[in-house]
């Protein structure tokens, strides 16, 4: 008799929100279904599915898996299903008035290092669940113990990323030099290692499906863009139509990541529909506006994005950044050089450009498999030995 395959329910974090995470082997039956729930997500972080922290998600589950799996939600049901309290909000935390005091000065600091209003952000926060997760401790009497414990209490049973978990050592570690006073030491402090995680890629005929699934002509523009100069989300929403060059086929990217401006190539293909959509939407100052003449919305780039995959049947997990990881691995399987492409993009260090040579297919297709060699050696001598059993030079025959 067939075992029933068992789905595993437990609590998680992703992006700072309270979800539902769905864990089970790998069985392309139930993949195939959780597809189908609508509120499923995949997480390539958590490499796992999940959903929202609510009693519907319970029952979807149910439903879908009814007759086809058993679902252990034991850890769930212990924990009493209540409304989630937004993670970020201002004054949330329960810190004590020195330590507030002193992350209000920490983020003072921070500007007048002129970091960015996204890094300050993180910063912040990440030190701020640290302060409270240490609440009942003085700062003079902080050791490196507790920042080990934190991360084994905190980060890690609530699957942060190991990128934010090297973002609260670099906060750490400023926030040492911001106050000297602990006793935690800056040296012992050690970033887990990057995840070496290659990135998603489309098809050209992926990316070309995808545009022409993209009914909207602003989507498909903004989309389009995206693809097309390799930029960045933040980029293309700031993009102001004064950093639009159509004569030199040139784009000005100002303040890019690292605060570093470069000029990107300006796509001849892309001319006619740039046009169109100029001409058709007539925006003032930004190159796609939202309402009354502000920048446009990352999270509405992000959810006409999936509306347009699901319309081209393109199952992967895309995000804008899947097109500009795309942009380059395009570039790189042309024959366009790795320094040419890191100033495309605005890299600064050639190792980021060099993930791009683990996708792209250039030279990839031109090495045998060992297969297929061991197969032609064989062929040969076949045929070698019809040639000589044809020819009549073998006594006995």
């Amino acid at each position: 008799m067939k075992a029933v395959p068992t789905i595993r329910l437990a609590l998680g974090l992703h992006y700072k929100d309270t979800r539902i995470v769905v864990s089970f082997e790998y069985n392309e039956e139930l993949i195939a279904i959780i597809k189908q729930v609508p509120s499923a997500r995949w997480s390539a972080t958590m490499k796992s599915w999940h959903m929202p922290h609510a009693k519907h998600s319970l029952k979807a589950l149910d439903a879908a898996f009814k007759n086809k799996a058993r679902i252990n939600s034991s850890i769930i049901t212990a924990q009493p299903i209540v409304p989630k309290k937004p993670h970020m909000l201002k004054g949330g935390r329960q810190l004590s008035p020195d330590h507030r005091h002193v992350l209000n000065s920490y983020v003072i600091y921070l500007r007048g290092k002129r970091y960015s209003k996204s890094t300050i952000g993180v910063y912040s926060s990440l030190m701020a669940d640290f302060l409270e997760y240490k609440k009942d401790t003085a700062l003079n009497l902080l050791v490196t113990r507790d920042v080990e414990r934190f991360a084994e209490d905190f980060l890690a049973p609530r699957h942060y990323s190991i990128s934010t978990h090297r973002q609260f050592i670099s906060a750490l570690k400023l926030f040492i030099k911001f106050y000297p006073d602990t006793n935690i030491d800056s040296l012992e402090l050690e970033r887990p290692k990057r995840s070496k995680i290659l990135p998603t890629v489309l098809s050209p005929e992926e990316v070309i499906d995808l545009l022409r699934s993209t009914k909207n002509l602003k989507h498909r523009a903004i989309l389009g863009l995206i693809y097309s100069s390799g930029l960045r989300i933040s980029e293309l929403l700031n993009l102001e139509l004064t950093h639009i060059n159509i004569d030199r086929r040139q784009l000005l990217v100002k303040n890019g990541k690292g605060r570093k401006d470069r000029y990107v190539v300006l796509s001849e293909g892309f001319l006619p529909l740039l046009s169109n959509y100029l001409i058709s939407y007539a925006p003032e100052h930004y190159f796609v506006e939202g309402q009354k003449g502000k920048t446009y919305s990352a999270s509405s780039v992000r959810k006409f994005l999936q509306r347009s995959c699901k319309a081209a049947k393109i199952h992967k997990r895309v995000t804008p950044h899947t097109l500009r990881h795309s942009y380059a691995t395009h570039l790189l399987e042309q024959g366009v050089g790795l320094r040419h492409i890191q100033e495309l993009l605005g890299h600064a260090r050639p190792e980021t450009t060099m993930i791009y040579t683990h996708v792209a297919k250039k030279d990839l297709l031109d090495i045998r498999s060992p297969l297929d060699t061991i197969l032609l050696s064989l062929t040969k001598n076949q045929k070698q030995e019809q040639n000589i059993l044809l020819s009549g030079n073998i006594k006995g025959y």
